[in-house]
């Protein structure tokens, strides 16, 4: 079959996410002291895009080198776990934030790791069961009618899915909504304890309040365009709609990276440690809480 251009573009966008996740996969792998719930949470993220990079790169080679319904079906259930367990932990990531501001007193417990490793055990264990439903019958290889715009997905499959999605957006948007808050009561109870507001309060409240507005539009402009096609669109409609609603889904998993990992000083000094095999002294770092935003 002659390549699509949109199947080549989605390879290279999926190895492009290997090479990004896989370097912070192997930093917080290689860093002992990344093993607080934090880079916990960037670790599991991490992981996901790294399965959905894999899952796109595999689907590329299948479909023009192994061309078998099976085979399809398993390479689109993968995907689903891979993109659902990559949402999920961007989810885990939101209310680790939340908590870590709300129970600042507390957060730093045994309680707290407790909670953020049975959001991941349930995160994963969902997406896993989101991923086997296509696999164990859920959908349309037998009847074309009931495909949807995703081949070989059901229309109800991929109505269940953007459901998910609108909910976890939702329960995202209201905790950030509630972190920015949070961030502007402290900034606000900070000043008046100097007796004044001072010009950082405002710069300090805005650089977090935009921060926030970043990390939740990047989310809603990949993700949002290919959740409402999956509802609205029909599997007669011409593909290139599919392909470019899917395209910036895939860079959310390329944007992840940079937003949630690299732009953390932490990482940026075990980069240096990876790479240079040393520590320049003369580079200082800051270490970063979770409420850091």
């Amino acid at each position: 079959a002659a390549l699509n251009p949109w199947d080549v573009m989605l390879c290279v966008s999926g190895t492009a996410i290997a090479c990004e996740n896989a370097l912070v996969v192997a930093i917080i792998c290689y860093s002992p002291a990344l093993r607080t719930p934090m880079f916990v949470l960037e670790g599991s993220l991490a992981t996901a895009g790294l399965l959905v990079s894999l899952g796109l790169i595999l689907n590329f080679v299948f479909q023009y080198v192994i061309r078998s319904e099976t085979v399809s079906l398993l390479t689109v259930g993968f995907l689903v776990a891979s993109f659902a367990a990559s949402v999920s932990s961007l989810l885990a990531i939101t209310v680790d934030r939340y908590l870590s501001l709300y129970n600042a007193l507390t957060y730093y417990s045994e309680r707290t790791v407790l909670c953020i490793h049975t959001m991941l055990a349930g995160a994963w264990g969902v997406s896993l069961c989101l991923g086997l439903l296509p696999v164990l019958g859920w959908n349309c290889l037998h009847d074309r009618t009931a495909c949807s715009v995703v081949r070989p997905l059901t229309k109800s499959n991929v109505t269940l899915l953007s459901a998910s999605f609108f909910l976890i957006f939702l329960i995202m948007l209201h905790l950030y909504i509630e972190i920015c808050k949070i961030v502007c009561r402290h900034a606000h109870q900070i000043a008046l304890q100097q007796h004044f507001l001072t010009a950082s309060h405002y710069v300090t409240t805005k650089k977090g309040v935009s921060t926030l507005a970043i990390i939740l539009g990047t989310f809603g402009a990949s993700w949002l365009p290919f959740a409402i096609y999956c509802v609205v669109g029909d599997p007669d409609y011409p593909s290139v709609y599919t392909y470019a609603t899917l395209l910036p889904a895939t860079y959310n998993s390329m944007i992840n990276p940079i937003i949630y990992a690299y732009r953390n000083q932490e990482i940026q000094r075990s980069m240096w440690v990876l790479f240079c095999g040393c520590f320049q002294a003369k580079v200082s770092f800051r270490s970063r809480s979770p409420s850091d935003v």
